[in-house]
């Protein structure tokens, strides 16, 4: 039997009183290329989400996930359109105000970002609610060795996490080249500037198989994390031999 995964609009509050460990899934709302959806940083925070309340219930942790925080900030795909953002300002109010009223009845908060966009503003956010007394950090789901957007490890675990919304068939290789090399135009261009088809790595070699595997590391990693509970000077949560986030 599957286990059920507690889902916090599903509980009702007094069952939500006695989490331990509230997982707050971030994603946006913005263009992923030609073949993958809107919603892709959304739909793979939550499903990671859910992977690592499944393991922390089953460790014993009372532990729950909360709904998504669909729009983040995006800004850098303004050029293509379907992207929406609220910008990095409205986003860490959005998580100050999250954090301060569930702080109430929840012990601990993790924030868990499927969009690296949206890493400045959790960081912002953690520092105050952290300075004002609350147990808060957060974690993304990047990996070390996935490309940075579109490519291979999102197309991966999009095919994992729900095929039928990948158009593999439109897929095609964006800018290769390391982001670093790229970020003097992506900071002032945007991704349309280094990128036509928005696409940052080579989605065409992605596969279920790769997907599944980059689904059960990101889990592993960010249960094991939550459990060890060691933060670094922005809050973040480090892994085990190195401060990489």
């Amino acid at each position: 039997m599957t286990p059920v995964v507690p889902a916090l609009g599903e509980l009702t509050g007094a069952v939500a009183a006695q989490t331990d460990v509230l997982l707050i899934p971030l994603g946006s709302v913005e263009q992923h290329g030609p073949h993958l959806p809107l919603s892709t940083d959304s739909l793979i925070a939550r499903e990671v989400c859910r992977r690592v309340v499944e393991v922390l219930v089953a460790q014993g942790i009372s532990a729950a996930v909360a709904p998504c925080v669909e729009y983040g900030s995006s800004g850098e795909h303004e050029g293509f359109d379907g992207t929406i953002s609220i910008g990095a300002d409205a986003l860490r109010v959005v998580l100050v105000e999250l954090g301060r009223s569930a702080r109430r009845w929840a012990r601990r908060l993790v924030l868990v970002s499927g969009h690296g966009g949206n890493v400045g503003a959790m960081i912002d956010a953690v520092r105050l609610l952290t300075a004002e007394g609350s147990d808060i950090c957060w974690t993304t789901c990047a990996e070390p060795g996935f490309d940075a957007h579109a490519g291979h490890a999102e197309t991966s675990l999009m095919l994992a996490i729900a095929p039928a919304a990948v158009r593999l068939g439109c897929a095609a290789a964006g800018n290769t080249a390391p982001v670093g090399e790229l970020w003097p135009v992506l900071r002032s261009e945007g991704v349309v500037g280094v990128s036509p088809n928005g696409v940052l790595g080579d989605p065409r070699g992605a596969c279920v198989e790769d997907g599944h595997r980059m689904l059960g590391a990101l889990t592993e990693r960010i249960a094991r994390q939550v459990r060890t509970a060691r933060v670094d000077d922005d809050g973040a949560l480090t892994r085990r031999s190195t401060v990489e986030r």
